[in-house]
């Protein structure tokens, strides 16, 4: 018999007994929730399913973090329509100003080896940590909630191997951009992608948490890494060591493609209007005039990402034409950069710092665009529209790029400055 890739193995667990890619199961679910942007649906659904409680409730949450704080009295009502149901159902509520979900998860929630589904798309982005991480439709997700079990098909996997040293200025952003552009925006459609190779052994728990969360904007189910010392490492850190699991791949898995990344021949990387696998070198870019920088998101909200850009703005004010605001994606995060005096660089450069929180990425509010208007952000989304305005444009980049991009008015590459 052949051997399992890291999906397999997770879905084995799940379901009680052997499965093959292709093949469509019933897997348990660990951990479900929701955001302030799909809930409201979920509940619904449940409510005309005639279910008011949850299969169980302390490994459901519902995270208020889209509208984070509510800008009309509309989202205001539907954040009051999931506190009630959580107050009477036992739901755990992650209230305003917590953070963005994703994050929260894995800072309290997610274990190596779980099965974890949200209705929201980026629900991926624990497996930076060896969870099976997936989104889901609202519809979906309330039956998981309700019933503690979900379908799903057993997606193939394609094998990305990253060797070499990242030069200077390019990150994980970089990696996972020259993936999509690589491959495309449907190159991967319900596959799991599993990263491995030595950058990726040598990156942060942070790191994988960006190549993962964008792995669906290649159309993966799942974005993979396998548990290791960094994973023990970051559980610690949050408290939790002992949910650490092992888990990796068999020698002899199959992969239904093996995908090939030299770290040390990239360069920082932009994906220009209005797709995500429209990417370019930033040397290809030219003048790039930009009304609004947005550092954050579930994507680099992470405090290493702060770290970086705070790094190349610290003692600098940003360009007078240019406004730049800086998100954390966590109550944690916030509460680490201000100890570290990493709030204060922004504040002191010039820039806005809000609460926890999805922010500007969305649309809803804190920093929507306006026609014409030019974003260079962080998060991992630039459609038409995505910030709010249809006739607006965003470029994305990793946080180094935006720092430099803040000094200068304009896309920069951040080489030339740090």
């Amino acid at each position: 018999m052949a051997g399992k890739t890291l999906s397999e193995k997770i879905i084995e667990k799940h379901c009680g007994k052997v499965v093959s890619a292709g093949e469509t199961v019933i897997v348990n679910v660990d951990l479900s929730y929701v955001q302030d942007g799909t809930g409201p649906l979920t509940v619904r659904r449940m409510k005309e399913m005639g279910i008011e409680v949850a299969y169980n409730p302390k490994k459901t949450i519902f995270f208020l973090d889209h509208a984070s704080p509510s800008p009309r009295m509309e989202l205001s009502n539907d954040h009051e329509f999931m506190r009630d149901f959580a107050r009477k159902s036992g739901i755990i509520l992650s209230d305003v100003g917590n953070g963005i979900s994703h994050h929260n998860s894995l800072e309290k929630y997610a274990c190596p080896s779980d099965v974890i589904v949200g209705a929201d798309s980026h629900t991926c982005t624990n497996g930076a940590l060896g969870a099976f991480g997936t989104g889901m439709g609202s519809t979906d997700v309330a039956a998981a909630i309700a019933l503690g079990k979900t379908w799903m098909r057993v997606p193939e996997t394609y094998l990305v191997e990253v060797n070499g040293r990242l030069p200077k200025g390019v990150y994980s952003k970089d990696i996972i951009l020259h993936l999509i552009g690589t491959i495309g925006s449907n190159g991967a459609t319900y596959k799991a992608l599993e990263f491995t190779g030595d950058t990726i052994n040598d990156m942060s728990t942070a790191g994988r948490s960006t190549i993962a969360n964008m792995s669906v904007e290649a159309g993966a189910k799942a974005g993979l890494f396998s548990p290791d010392d960094e994973t023990r490492n970051f559980l610690k850190a949050m408290g939790r060591e002992e949910a650490f699991r092992e888990l990796k791949s068999d020698e002899d898995a199959v992969f239904e493609k093996k995908i090939q990344i030299k770290a040390d021949e990239l360069e920082p990387l932009i994906a220009v209007p209005h797709l995500v696998d429209n990417v370019k070198k930033i040397s290809e870019i030219g003048k790039v005039k930009v009304n609004e920088v947005f550092i954050g998101t579930s994507c680099n909200g992470r405090l290493e990402d702060l770290h970086i850009a705070a790094s190349i703005m610290k003692g600098h004010t940003i360009n007078p034409d240019t406004r730049v605001i800086v998100t954390p994606a966590s109550r944690r995060v916030y509460i680490e950069a201000l100890k570290d005096g990493t709030i204060e660089t922004f504040m002191e450069a010039g820039a806005l710092v809000t609460g926890a929180g999805c922010g500007a990425c969305d649309g809803v509010h804190l920093g929507i665009l306006g026609d014409g208007e030019v974003c260079l952000a962080t998060q991992p989304r630039n459609f038409k529209g995505r910030m709010g305005d249809p006739d607006s444009f965003i470029y994305l980049g990793n946080p180094a790029v935006a720092a430099a991009t803040a000094l200068a008015g304009e896309i920069s590459d951040p080489r030339e400055v740090m």
